[in-house]
Formats: C-alpha cells, structure tokens, sequence
C-alpha cells in the first residue's frame, strides 16, 4: 500500500468524510486497518507501538476497567455508527386474582422510550519524522514509544472522566454523554460531612453509604455494588473504623455490608463526591466500538508522519421509565 496523504484528516472525526485519507476509509468499510500502512513503519515497529498503547491504556481505567472485566460491554461497528438507538420499556398493572379467570382484564400494553447516545471518537495525536525514524533504524536502537503512550494514556484518561464526570456539553445526534456524577436519572443525596473531616468520621460514613444502598433498593436495583470515592478518601478508609473495632478500618467494615463487592478510588470523582453504583447491565454498560488504535498518515512528501491514537468507547448509563436507577450519588 502508497503512502497515504493527509486531506482535511480532522473532518473525519466528527462523522463526515473529505479527500484521500477519508476515502481509504470509506473504501474499507470504515477498517482502521486501511490507515495502518507499512509504507513507513515496519511490522515489528507497529507491534512495539501497540504493545505501548495497551500497556498505558489499562493505567488510568478504574471504573472502565470494572465495566470491562464483568462483561457490561455492547460491542458494535463504531467507525460505522455515529449514534446508538436503544429503547426503555414501561411495566404493567398487576395481575389479577380469582377463581375461574373470568374476570375481564383491563386492556394493557408496555410502551417504548426511544433514546440516543453519540458514539464520538476519543483521539490524541503525535507525530514521528523521518530523519528521527532512519536514524533509530540506522543505529539499530528500537523506536521511541514514549509519544505513543502517552497518547494512549490522554485517550484513557478522557474515556474515564467522561464516565465519573460526564461530558454534558457534548451532544449529536439527540443524545448527550453522561457520567455517573451527571446523569439526570441518577439517585442523590448529602453526605453526613466530608469523610476526610477530623474526628472519627466512621459512624457518618457507614450511615451515608447504608443510605445510598437502601436509595438503590427503594429502585429496585438490588446490586451487587461497587462503591467510588475520590482520591482525597483513600487513606481516610485505612483509618480505624472506631474506637470499639480496634484494628479494622473503614474501609474493611463496608465491605462487610452485603451486596458491595468493591471500594475504590477514582482520580475524576471531584472532592466529596461518592458514588455507589450497580453492577449490572440493566444500570451501566461500555459501548465498545474501538479499542485503542494507532493509524497513521505522511505529510510534507513522506518527511513527515503522523499518528493518531484513537478509542470509541463511552458509557451508556440507563434508567427505566419510571426514572429508576441503579446510580447513587452523594456529596456534601
């Protein structure tokens, strides 16, 4: 395969296509593969850079990670797809009760919400040139990675925040990114005070978090859980629980509480701010439609080569008609 040739590359990024470098993805039926030429890199460079964006990549992504690692994923053709539609479906009456049946029943039917989420493209970019590539293959040294994953670590870090903070500003296509910190349908309520105030903040904490559990239940969202806190509160659950449970922190004693299999820090939960969040597909997913890949395109006649590490990956956090959710925040 040629060189390929930057044109208006950055249109393609935001779902409309322009000049050479969109049309070898259109050829390919949007395959990211079509922007990972040899031209300039050879094979085992190529291996050496991806082998750098999935060491990074899997740095920074707590709660992703957590979503990953249970299966709440939907994978799809992203490249392809700008926008996810899915559907809610509302409950019915009751059943009725008697004796033969004959009772005439109302008449009943489950109703659909239709929704939409934007499936962006995360990116950042670097680029290498030719006389830094000749020189490291001259020498023999292997490439310099270290643009690559820092890139990768940029397009992870984002993917995080978008999922604790959200990114409500951004919306296409009917739909807006959420986190689990704005989502509209998400349970809220005040700490008892900030879990890192003096004192022995033990008490409050499990009162808070007791609340936020039984908040998810009245939702019917009945676990299992995994409990968010901010980095500021990570040492604060080493502490002793109280003085009457000598030797057992914090932290161990909400892990006694049924149903929570987890706490963890999130470096983009903003100061006392927690979540407590359910486990389950019905509450929270990961869209997958494109790990972390690098393509890349030449400029300036070949001098000059550019990459871009990129990652469709966004949270799709849902509730039923009714507004119930199996997201709990609490802040003080």
């Amino acid at each position: 395969m040629g060189k390929i040739v930057q044109a208006n590359v950055d249109a393609i990024f935001q779902g409309r296509a322009y000049g050479d470098v969109a049309n070898m993805l259109l050829a390919s039926e949007m395959n990211v593969n079509a922007l990972r030429t040899n031209a300039t890199l050879r094979k085992d460079e190529w291996k050496s850079m991806d082998e750098k964006v999935v060491e990074i990549s899997r740095q920074r992504m707590v709660g992703v990670g957590d979503l990953i690692s249970r299966g709440l994923t939907y994978d799809l053709d992203g490249m392809g797809t700008t926008v996810l539609e899915t559907e809610n479906a509302s409950d019915m009456e009751a059943a009725e009760v008697d004796m033969d049946a004959t009772t005439d029943s109302k008449n009943d039917r489950v109703n659909f919400d239709i929704g939409y989420l934007p499936l962006p493209i995360v990116h950042r970019g670097f680029n290498i040139n030719a006389r830094v590539l000749a020189s490291s293959r001259k020498r023999g040294i292997a490439l310099d990675t270290m643009q690559a994953g820092i890139a990768a670590m940029k397009v992870s870090e984002k993917i995080e925040e978008i999922l604790f903070t959200g990114a409500g500003t951004y919306t296409f296509g009917g739909g807006t990114l959420y986190g689990y910190t704005d989502f509209p349908s998400r349970n809220t309520g005040s700490l008892h005070g900030a879990w890192d105030a003096s004192g022995d903040p033990g008490a409050g904490i499990m009162a808070d978090v007791l609340e936020m559990k039984q908040a998810s239940i009245t939702d019917r969202h009945y676990g299992p859980w995994v409990l968010y806190v901010p980095t500021a509160y990570d040492t604060v659950l080493d502490d002793d629980y109280s003085a009457n449970y000598s030797g057992v922190s914090i932290r161990k004693r909400l892990l006694e509480i049924g149903g929570i299999e987890d706490v963890k820090v999130a470096d983009y939960l903003t100061a006392n701010n927690v979540v407590l969040v359910e486990m389950q597909e019905r509450t929270v997913r990961i869209v997958n439609g494109m790990q972390s890949t690098t393509v890349q395109w030449d400029t300036l006649g070949g001098l000059k080569s550019h990459f871009k590490v990129m990652a469709i990956q966004v949270p799709q956090l849902r509730a039923d008609q009714e507004g119930r959710c199996g997201i709990q925040h609490w802040s003080s």
